[in-house]
């Protein structure tokens, strides 16, 4: 069963306090930046998904992330009023549906192989986009409108102001980590997690392991779409760019620096990554290089990730130096 430590919980709901109380204090810059860390952040629990408890490595994860923007932008496109009732599940539909198709080929294989099938459908999909020039080809599309939560002449959350939306990613990565923790502790996620640790004893108990990864991957699919949903809504762009392996390969070192198999390790690995290259990016030419030194010592020294780092220190703290106590020779 999926559980975390009492100290863990603790530390989750004051991180999640102070992100509720930063607004007031934040400005235009490192609001949108927080907002966008956000948005990794469930980008990174849906791969987390993928990786940490079903043992599938995705390498092309960031087509469903991309997908779901474009199709934002091409329902958006001609109008400038559409009601997110029916948007978001036309974003979320496609996104799902595609993971349907592309999950179908690739749980077929395993290891190596699976990576290199979902990398492949991505690159797909980023030169179906990168081409087509209807949708603004390399330098993609701007969205000139956001949806609207209206009903009739009443708009209760107004989705232009960044306060509002900044609260509206807050709720919705709090609800996809509440969903996601619910679902590993249901039947379904044990079997998944049983999955990842023998596939041959789990298939020898009666279960139908290759369904069980199809919908793993459909699930995590479509909440990377819906990260992807944010993320179009929060910048009004979305270009090839968000479906490349660049994308991929971000997210996936944002989780195995927060910590592979955690959930709320991707959260943390993506406010480590953004602000420590935020950081970076103003005092060296060469951030991408310190970024890769970064990752690496965490993999070295931190073999859980940041999420790790509290049971590492108290497991450093309660360990007693040579000579100091225990039984004579």
């Amino acid at each position: 069963m999926f559980r975390t430590s009492l100290t863990t919980n603790l530390i989750l709901i004051c991180l999640l306090v102070v992100l509720a109380a930063l607004p007031p204090f934040l400005g235009i810059y490192y609001g949108n930046m927080v907002t966008r860390l956000m948005i990794l952040g469930i980008f990174a629990m849906s791969l987390d998904l993928l990786i940490g408890f079903t043992g599938l490595v995705s390498f092309g994860h960031a087509a469903f992330f991309g997908l779901s923007g474009y199709i934002l932008g091409i329902v958006m496109m001609d109008t400038e009023t559409a009601s997110i009732y029916w948007v978001l599940p036309a974003c979320l539909g496609v996104t799902a549906l595609a993971s349907l198709v592309i999950g179908w080929f690739s749980v077929r294989t395993s290891g190596i192989y699976f990576i290199m099938i979902t990398l492949a459908f991505a690159q797909m999909l980023f030169y179906f986009f990168n081409e087509n020039t209807a949708l603004g080809g390399s330098d993609g599309m701007f969205i000139f409108a956001k949806p609207t939560l209206a009903i009739g002449s009443w708009n209760p959350i107004d989705f232009e102001d960044h306060h509002t939306f900044y609260y509206v990613v807050l709720v919705s990565l709090i609800l996809s980590y509440l969903g996601l923790r619910r679902l590993l502790n249901a039947p379904f996620g044990q079997v998944i997690q049983g999955i990842r640790t023998n596939e041959d004893r789990t298939r020898a108990l009666g279960f139908a392991t290759r369904r069980y990864k199809l919908v793993s991957f459909i699930i995590a699919g479509t909440l990377a779409g819906f990260a992807g949903f944010l993320e179009a809504m929060h910048t009004s762009i979305i270009s090839p760019a968000h479906l490349g392996w660049h994308e991929s390969g971000n997210v996936m070192m944002t989780v195995i620096l927060g910590g592979i198999g955690t959930l709320h390790g991707p959260v943390l690995g993506a406010f480590a990554f953004g602000f420590l290259h935020d950081w970076l990016q103003d005092v060296t030419e060469h951030p991408t290089l310190y970024m890769g030194i970064f990752v690496i010592a965490v993999v070295l020294f931190l073999p859980r990730g940041i999420a790790g780092l509290p049971a590492d220190i108290a497991r450093w703290l309660r360990r007693k130096p040579p000579g100091d106590g225990g039984s004579p020779p």
